[in-house]
């Protein structure tokens, strides 16, 4: 029986959630009857993964070092065979910018967005930006590479912007400024490249936040399938495989979508979907008959390097 290195935990903001992640994964190994061991980074150094003698490696990281192609890196420089997307799709999936320019490249429509990076970063050149670029409030400001919603604010107007943009420059470096589009909040799993489902989500608070997401207080209601015309679902679905595609994501991968005036807006592909109870990719693929034992399994089994 092959023995699993379950990574867990990490230094990210995301720290939390990957724990609940990575346990709700050892439950499921466990159950499947693999050999198993966790390791936390946060708590160990990434040069003692070898030690362990893994056969594989389940990557339960989210955020920073764990979805950027960091710990990729190692995976892929112990040769050790490991679960979701490699090196290089990691970091392009993490980093909005790049993902950004890669939509574009591939005509996946995406909201109008610019960056500005803190060393250039002014209120003149804000406004002239603004101006230039025919973007008006509400305008989303997030950093460029966090995961999670965090960092995410919606700005109704120029005051906020700046306000905002004063507030995130003390912990990020670079931001993106993205028109808001409304509509319908729609997420679809893909598998192995295959687009398995689409589901709609209708927060209760602004929008779909780090608190929307993990806590059950905030009362998400969770629409599978999603509330569209069944042309417009095939259609969210082919998106999501194209994306997956042009960013060369292996295993499993979510897209988030904004559906708005019949159009499907691509705001970012997720290459470690979180694996929780309250997680979206397990309840698409449980309507679709898929036991969460058995997509970990199927995760597992598609475990290799030079991802």
């Amino acid at each position: 029986m092959k023995k699993i290195l379950i990574v867990l935990g990490g230094t990210s903001k995301e720290r939390k959630v990957s724990l609940d992640s990575g346990r709700a994964c050892v439950r499921a190994i466990k159950t499947l009857g693999y050999k198993y061991e966790i390791f936390d980074p946060a708590k160990s150094d990434l040069i003692d993964l070898k030690k362990h003698k893994p056969d594989i490696i389940f990557n339960s990281l989210h955020g920073k070092d764990g979805e950027d192609g960091n710990i990729q890196s190692y995976f892929e420089y112990f040769k050790i065979p490991y679960t979701h997307s490699g090196v290089i799709s990691s970091m392009n999936c993490m980093d909005k910018i790049i993902s950004k320019n890669i939509f574009i490249k591939n005509k996946l429509s995406t909201p109008r967005y610019f960056y500005i990076h803190k060393t250039n970063y002014n209120k003149k050149l804000l406004k002239k930006i603004l101006k230039s670029k025919k973007i008006n409030c509400p305008i989303v400001i997030k950093p460029s590479n966090e995961g999670s919603s965090i960092g995410v604010k919606i700005c109704k107007k120029n005051s906020d912007l700046i306000k905002f943009s004063d507030q995130l420059f003390k912990s990020y470096n670079t931001l993106i400024y993205e028109k808001f589009i409304g509509g319908q909040e729609i997420q679809v799993a893909v598998m192995m490249g295959k687009a398995i489902g689409a589901i709609e989500l209708r927060p209760k608070r602004k929008f779909y936040d780090y608190k929307a997401k993990y806590l059950k207080s905030s009362k998400t209601t969770h629409v599978m399938p999603a509330g569209i015309s069944k042309k417009k679902y095939l259609e969210v679905l082919k998106l999501a495989e194209r994306a997956h595609k042009v960013l060369k994501c292996r295993g499993v991968s979510r897209c988030d979508f904004k559906f708005q005036n019949k159009k499907f807006y691509l705001l970012e592909i997720n290459t470690q979907p979180g694996m929780t109870n309250l997680s979206l990719v397990p309840e698409i693929a449980k309507y679709f008959g898929i036991t969460f034992n058995g997509l970990i399994k199927k995760i597992i089994q598609d475990a290799s390097v030079n991802r």
